[in-house]
């Protein structure tokens, strides 16, 4: 079965190569890369507003436009004018956007303007994936404390939105015995997962908790305990959605690899499966 990917990052030819320390890989190379994974389509995720050249909206959505077999996009806002955020959104959506994504403005989770976002996305009926750091000026992304007590109170506040969580920050937070410091926290998880871990509490009170299932993060989240991993793969396997968070044509993630092997020899079930490999994001995200 393919699969369908809810979280890449591409850039057209025109834009720069490289950002950071990763090369960036045109939609061209990222196409022939998919096909040797088995992903039939990826969900781009978006910089912004911003007039830059790495992935801000107009570039996510002329790629789509140009392959839309392969390629559908998440929109994002650049913090400012908060008054307009709705309206901002409403027309993403109305450009083709399936959701708000990557949302990484380095806030805390009760920042006016993220409120903001979250009552406008919930009205539109757009899932939100966040992009979670551990502190405000340390690293990228949206901010809350250790055991997640901010995104709880969003969860609560916005029932009807699909919050898709990710990153160390959020994923280090499947086991109870998660670190406190900041350095620790945007780590990847290690060893066997102790019970009463904050992500699967969140998971059992809120039906509104999401998983992005990209990058080591989560990889490691699932597959640092076997037995463990498979047990929460098949009670959340309606909130589970397979991602890679590739940036180029050279990147693999061994967590799809993992998922076939498990199914394969029987210790995956291939309901649960096909939910996360491809059902949810159908249904989900119209894909």
């Amino acid at each position: 079965m393919k699969k369908i990917d809810l979280h890449m990052h591409i850039m057209t030819v025109c834009n720069l190569p490289k950002i950071g320390k990763f090369n960036l890989s045109g939609p061209k190379k990222m196409i022939a890369h998919m096909q040797e994974l088995g992903i039939e389509k990826a969900v781009l995720m978006s910089s912004g507003e911003k007039k830059i050249p790495f992935g801000k909206n107009s570039v996510c959505q002329k790629i789509c436009q140009k392959y839309p077999q392969y390629f559908a996009w998440m929109c994002m806002l650049d913090e400012k004018d908060k008054d307009t955020v709705y309206d901002r959104l409403a027309e993403y959506k109305r450009q083709g956007a399936v959701g708000v994504g990557e949302l990484t403005i380095n806030k805390k989770l009760n920042d006016p303007f993220l409120q903001e976002v979250f009552a406008a996305a919930q009205k539109l009926q757009m899932p939100v994936t966040i992009h979670m750091s551990p502190e405000e000026g340390f690293s990228y992304g949206v901010v809350d404390e250790p055991r997640l007590p901010l995104l709880e109170e969003v969860l609560k506040a916005y029932p009807e939105l699909k919050i898709l969580g990710h990153s160390q920050t959020f994923w280090i937070e499947m086991s109870a015995d998660a670190p406190d410091g900041k350095e620790e926290r945007n780590s990847w998880g290690q060893g066997p997962v102790k019970e009463g871990g904050r992500v699967p509490e969140l998971f059992e009170k809120y039906p509104n908790l999401y998983g992005d299932l990209s990058a080591n993060s989560a990889g490691q989240a699932i597959m640092r305990d076997p037995a463990f991993g498979l047990a929460f793969l098949e009670k959340y396997a309606d909130r589970l959605l397979f991602a890679t968070d590739m940036v180029n044509a050279d990147m693999v993630f061994p967590l799809g690899a993992w998922l076939d092997e498990q199914v394969k020899n029987g210790s995956l079930s291939c309901s649960a499966y096909e939910k996360i490999c491809r059902k949810n994001a159908q249904q989900i995200f119209g894909l």
